[in-house]
């Protein structure tokens, strides 16, 4: 289809020798990946031959664990690799468009934490190449309905195509917001036989979005998962700011779902707007009980290189690691919530005398998210 790839290997068939080849022929790093899955799951980085035999059995067994299915295949590693991702959508009727560009750089393990749109990196003319690759590929297999076509970019704008999502992805509000597209409910009109309401000539990009994805894990140790009751929930709130959460105040995460339990969201007229946004956003977002990444997500979005734009997949191991929280004293505010929901929780006949006399209109007495110096 004229869709720019990656140079790369694969051969459900073939041995271990015929894999040492290919790399060779590929150069090296080299990045091994699970056929059958994504996430990060499966991949392995590999900088010579002695080490490609053993990550290449690894990598199997944790793609057999996660997907029931060992295949892998080999790509040309990309060195501070820029993941960029094109939205697509196309209809029954053979109109296919993309809603412009996602960056997702940031990373962990492989793993999405913070995505934007615009890319800092784009030119308009690299953004159209990018656009006419991703609507070609769908094109060429005949695809319906929202997807995602991924790219690796090199610093220098050359990019190559990764994989194609063919599903509604995470990050799919940033698109939303910038475009002024509801891909769900468009989701829902394709599927019903309808027609593409804009032609590519109609969409623009406008503003500047950021999204955070917010996990319920230990960042400074390793960003092993966490686990354990919501307390509280307070979510940020204000012009510009979106929150899509899987959490609230009473629930209880454990070890059976995927860390994610919230997107945060921020839209501006720019993006260094839209960086203070998501800053003062992140520094109202309250989840007590468990251990999450926000501190962390703080870090990245005020790192000089983030504002700067200066992205890739490798930024936290660049700039990030290791990385261990501030020591700084629990506000007050904190404090005193916390003691009011557990409060709330003690058992009737303990806290009978002090509501008796309560005033229902008072702050101290309710647990919703009031905030000291605030409305």
């Amino acid at each position: 289809a004229g869709v720019p790839i990656v140079p790369g290997f694969q051969d459900d068939s073939a041995d271990d020798p015929a894999y040492l080849q290919a790399a060779d022929q590929i150069g090296y790093p080299v990045i091994i990946k699970a056929a059958a899955g994504g996430g990060g799951k499966g991949m392995r980085i590999v900088r010579s031959s002695i080490e490609l035999i053993d990550a290449m059995a690894a990598a199997r067994r944790e793609s057999q664990h996660a997907f029931s299915d060992d295949r892998i295949f080999l790509e040309k590693y990309i060195e501070h690799g820029r993941h960029i991702e094109i939205q697509i959508i196309a209809d029954t009727h053979g109109n296919t468009v993309h809603l412009f560009e996602r960056e997702c750089s940031i990373q962990r393990r492989h793993q999405k934490i913070i995505e934007e749109s615009p890319s800092p990196l784009l030119t308009p003319e690299i953004r159209t190449q990018m656009g006419a690759a991703a609507v070609a590929a769908a094109q060429a297999v005949g695809y319906v309905n929202a997807g995602t076509v991924e790219f690796i970019a090199d610093q220098g704008g050359d990019f190559y195509f990764l994989e194609m999502n063919t599903r509604l992805q995470v990050e799919h509000p940033v698109t939303e917001l910038v475009t002024g597209v509801d891909l769900a409910k468009l989701q829902i009109r394709i599927a019903a036989g309808e027609p593409l309401p804009f032609t590519q000539a109609e969409l623009t990009q406008r503003g500047h979005a950021i999204e955070c994805r917010v996990y319920a894990e230990d960042a400074p140790a390793g960003f092993l998962p966490a686990v354990g009751p919501i307390l509280l929930a307070s979510e940020p709130q204000g012009p510009g700011i979106r929150v899509d959460a899987g959490v609230v105040t009473g629930d209880e995460v454990t070890l059976h779902y995927d860390p994610m339990i919230a997107k945060l969201i921020v839209y501006a007229e720019s993006r260094t707007d839209a960086i203070q946004r998501m800053k003062s956003a992140l520094g109202e977002y309250v989840i007590l009980g468990v251990t999450t990444n926000i501190e962390f997500l703080q870090a990245v979005i005020d790192h000089p290189a983030f504002a700067a734009g200066e992205l890739s997949t490798d930024f936290i191991t660049d700039h990030l690691t290791p990385w261990q929280v501030t020591d700084e004293q629990v506000p007050d505010t904190a404090l005193i919530v916390a003691a009011l929901g557990e409060l709330q929780s003690m058992p009737q006949q303990h806290s009978q005398a002090a509501s008796d006399d309560a005033d229902q209109f008072s702050p101290w007495n309710r647990t919703d998210s009031f905030r000291m110096g605030r409305s």
